[in-house]
């Protein structure tokens, strides 16, 4: 299925939902707009709704469940508009209403206290039974099949290195302990006000979301500041939100013996898309490219405190 399928059927499917009982064409209708189009989903919107077709490989039935607990958690993730996904061209689409994004030209404005509170009251929202597993190792594990798919590379060796250090469960090797509710793929790009422009924060996108290890969801921001990507005023906002809000990843005090692992799990699957791409572009690797792939390379040879390892 081709892109020029696709998005005509998912645009008509937001302009539906948007004006169902109307022409769904109406030259009056606010313009379309594409969101996103990745290998991992398409994303379009109309007016105030937007359509995602997910991956082509998504389970009906986790989807399904993920949707219901969108649902139960408003104000925490942003509900979706219909309980179950439906089927297009091969593809699970669900809809859901616009939400204001955070601006990436206003990093002074990145709401991290609000990323670290949501994530805190996720995590202490109790686990739906039959909810499917936390994805993030997972994605992971991809990253590494995509590296090495990509053929030879100067900065493929120290990731797989540091990929081989990992213990299973980081892998995708083995079940992780899941007692959790998680968001399971964390940044600022999955928070959005609503209702738009101005309403409060929520999460989105809950293709990864399930049952896994807390510390996931604060490994992004944790390898950011350990790989001196993240400023550490930013990151002690982002983790004493966290702290303060009751979150269970960390205790208070030093959060390195519990961020460790996933941490470093966060900066091989971030190293390994970036020598991915660099390697089918046939392109250098960028500033901060190099940083985590040079991160990767010192963590076989430094003690297991990934703030100290990397940053160093």
């Amino acid at each position: 299925m081709t892109a020029d399928t696709l998005l005509p059927a998912l645009t008509a499917s937001a302009r539906y939902a948007a004006h169902p009982a109307s022409d769904t064409d109406c030259s009056c209708a606010p313009e379309d707009a594409l969101l996103a189009d990745r290998d991992d989903g398409t994303v379009v919107r109309h007016g105030g709704t937007v359509a995602k077709a997910h991956a082509p490989d998504t389970d009906p039935a986790a989807l399904a469940r993920r949707l219901s607990v969108a649902a139960e958690l408003p104000g925490v993730l942003l509900p979706p508009l219909g309980s179950t996904p439906a089927g297009l061209l091969g593809r699970q689409v669900t809809l859901w209403p616009y939400g204001s994004p955070v601006d990436p030209d206003a990093p002074e404005a990145a709401p991290w206290e609000a990323a670290a509170t949501l994530l805190a009251r996720l995590h202490r929202a109790p686990v739906t039974i039959g909810l499917p597993p936390m994805r993030g190792p997972l994605k992971a594990a991809r990253a590494i099949a995509r590296l090495r798919a990509a053929g030879p590379h100067p900065g493929a060796a120290p990731v797989l290195r540091a990929w081989a250090g990992l213990p299973d469960w980081a892998r995708a090797q083995a079940p992780m302990a899941a007692t959790t509710l998680c968001h399971g793929d964390l940044h600022l790009g999955q928070l959005v006000r609503h209702p738009a422009p101005d309403g409060p924060w929520v999460l989105i996108d809950i293709d990864d979301l399930g049952a896994g290890d807390p510390t996931w969801d604060l490994a992004r921001p944790a390898a950011w500041y350990a790989c001196g990507l993240l400023p550490p005023d930013e990151w002690l906002r982002f983790l004493t939100a966290y702290q303060d809000a009751g979150g269970p990843a960390v205790p208070v005090g030093d959060p390195w013996p519990s961020l460790d692992v996933a941490a470093r799990a966060l900066t091989v699957q971030t190293a390994a898309l970036a020598v991915a791409k660099s390697a089918a572009a046939d392109r250098p690797l960028d500033e901060v490219q190099q940083a985590v792939v040079d991160a990767c390379d010192r963590m076989s040879g430094e003690p297991p405190e990934l703030g100290q390892g990397f940053a160093t």
